[in-house]
């Protein structure tokens, strides 16, 4: 049984460098929204990352909202986190498949993206894994986007704004001290 595994993490990652990371939240379900968004905030914190937090409807709009951030911002990675619990209509499969595929893909592509949308069958499962005390898979999915966040700096090099992207910094989800601002 899953719930009695134990399972090894790697260390939090430490960075010479400020991080900054956008953590988008689908509050579906309100509460396990909640309990994933606090894990996720922790470990940002614990790692001395500075966060952002944008809300969208559903989790199939995490991949279209990080997309955006990833193009037009300055952040260093990217947390999702929702929650999908099966329903009486294949939709669920829909949305898990859809949502992660486009993580994956932004992953792919270069973004440092840590993946906490829960997919499963019930509430109760839901609970547990959003918990901070118990899962706590939003603090699991902001860890796998600071390691990543990590490598990327590990193997990076600069930039001399190529294509569309402009060269230098652009700040648009926020100011300095995190005030949101479009």
């Amino acid at each position: 049984m899953a719930g009695t595994e134990t399972h090894w993490t790697p260390p939090l990652p430490t960075f010479d460098k400020p991080v900054k990371v956008l953590i988008a939240v689908a509050p579906y379900y309100r509460d396990i929204a909640d309990d994933l968004l606090s894990g996720a905030k922790a470990m940002l914190e614990d790692a001395g990352a500075t966060y952002d937090v944008v809300e969208v409807p559903g989790a199939l709009e995490l991949p279209t909202a990080i997309s955006i951030a990833h193009r037009q911002s300055n952040f260093d990675g990217y947390v999702a986190l929702g929650c999908v619990i099966r329903g009486e209509t294949t939709h669920y499969d829909t949305v898990c498949n859809d949502s992660s595929r486009g993580l994956s893909t932004l992953g792919l592509t270069g973004a440092c993206v840590g993946n906490g949308i829960l997919t499963v069958e019930n509430r109760q499962q839901a609970e547990v894994r959003a918990n901070p005390k118990d899962q706590n898979k939003g603090g699991g999915a902001a860890m796998a986007a600071l390691h990543l966040i990590a490598l990327s700096r590990k193997w990076g090099r600069e930039t001399k704004g190529v294509g569309f992207r402009p060269s230098g910094n652009i700040q648009m989800a926020g100011d300095s001290e995190g005030t949101p601002r479009a």
